[in-house]
C-alpha cells in the first residue's frame, strides 16, 4: 500500500473521510506559504495538494487561477517548489501531493522530476492534462522513485475506461465531481453518488472527491462510499477573507 492510501486508511479507520486541502505553492506569499502547510498538517490534514502554479490552468476555476497567477508574479516555479520542500518536509506529518499540468513537468524533464520529487518527500502528482495512453512513461519512471500517478475521472468517464485506470492505479483515485472548472459549490450533482459506487467497485485504491466542495454537509449523503475529500478554492477564498487555516479544517477532522 502507498504513503498516501495509507494516509486516507488511517483517516477512514478514524471514522471519517480524509481531508486534502488544496493550496498554490507560494500562496498568499512565499514565507505564508510554508506557515499555512505547516497549520494544516498541524490541524490534521492527511494529504496537502500543492498546486504546481501555471498560465495556462484549464481546469481551474476563477479562485485558483487568480492564485496561480499571483505566485507566477512572485516567482515561484516547479523548481522553487522542489527545491524550498525538502526544507521544511521532516516537519510535516501529511502526506504531499504536486498538482499541475504536464508542460512544467515536461520543461523540468521527466526523469529528474521523478529524482527530486522523490528526494523532497512528495507521495504523488496529479496532472489533469495527461490521459492514460500518454501517462505510463511519466508512471514507471515515478515509480521508480515511490511517488503516484494519480488518476483523475469523471462523470462522463465510461466504465471500459474505468477499468483501464484501475488497472494500474497508485495511492488514489480523484472523481471530479462536476463536468466543468474548479471552484466551490452549494450542490453537487444528483448522479455523484452513483458515479462514486461505480468507481468505488473499480478500483483497489481509496476514492477522493473534488471540484467544487465547500462544506463537510455537502458529503453527507455519499456515506461510506467516499474516502476522501479534496478542498480548494473554498480554503483559498477563506484565507483571502483573513481565515485561517485551522478554522477551515476543524469541522473537517
Amino acid at each position: 500500500m502507498s504513503n498516501l492510501s495509507e494516509k486516507i486508511r488511517a483517516a477512514n479507520a478514524k471514522g471519517r473521510k480524509a481531508v486534502i486541502p488544496y493550496v498554490p505553492a507560494g500562496f498568499p506569499g512565499l514565507d505564508e506559504f510554508w506557515a499555512v502547510i505547516k497549520e494544516l498538517d498541524a490541524a490534521g490534514a492527511d494529504i496537502i495538494e500543492i498546486g504546481v502554479p501555471f498560465s495556462d490552468p484549464v481546469a481551474d476555476g476563477p479562485t485558483v487561477e487568480q492564485a496561480c497567477l499571483e505566485s507566477l508574479e512572485r516567482g515561484v516555479t516547479l523548481k522553487w517548489i522542489l527545491t524550498e520542500l525538502p526544507k521544511h518536509r521532516a516537519g510535516i506529518k501529511a502526506g504531499i501531493v504536486l498538482m499541475g499540468y504536464l508542460n512544467p513537468f515536461l520543461q523540468y524533464g521527466l526523469e529528474k522530476l521523478a529524482r527530486d520529487a522523490g528526494a523532497a518527500g512528495v507521495g504523488g502528482l496529479i496532472i489533469p492534462d495527461v490521459p492514460f495512453e500518454e501517462a505510463q512513461e511519466m508512471k514507471k519512471l515515478l515509480g521508480t522513485r515511490g511517488v503516484d500517478l494519480i488518476y483523475l475521472v469523471g462523470l462522463n468517464t465510461p466504465p471500459e475506461r474505468l477499468k483501464m485506470y484501475a488497472s494500474n492505479a497508485g495511492g488514489f483515485v480523484y472523481l471530479v465531481s462536476v463536468m466543468g472548472i474548479t471552484g466551490a459549490r452549494s450542490t453537487l450533482p444528483r448522479e455523484i453518488g452513483d458515479k462514486i459506487k461505480e468507481v468505488k467497485a473499480a478500483f483497489d485504491v481509496p476514492l477522493a472527491l473534488g471540484f467544487g466542495i465547500k462544506t463537510p454537509d455537502q458529503l453527507a449523503a455519499f456515506g461510506d462510499g467516499l474516502d476522501a475529500a479534496v478542498i480548494g478554492s473554498a480554503l483559498i477564498d477563506h484565507i483571502r477573507a483573513g481565515g485561517t487555516a485551522t478554522e477551515f479544517i476543524s469541522p473537517w477532522v
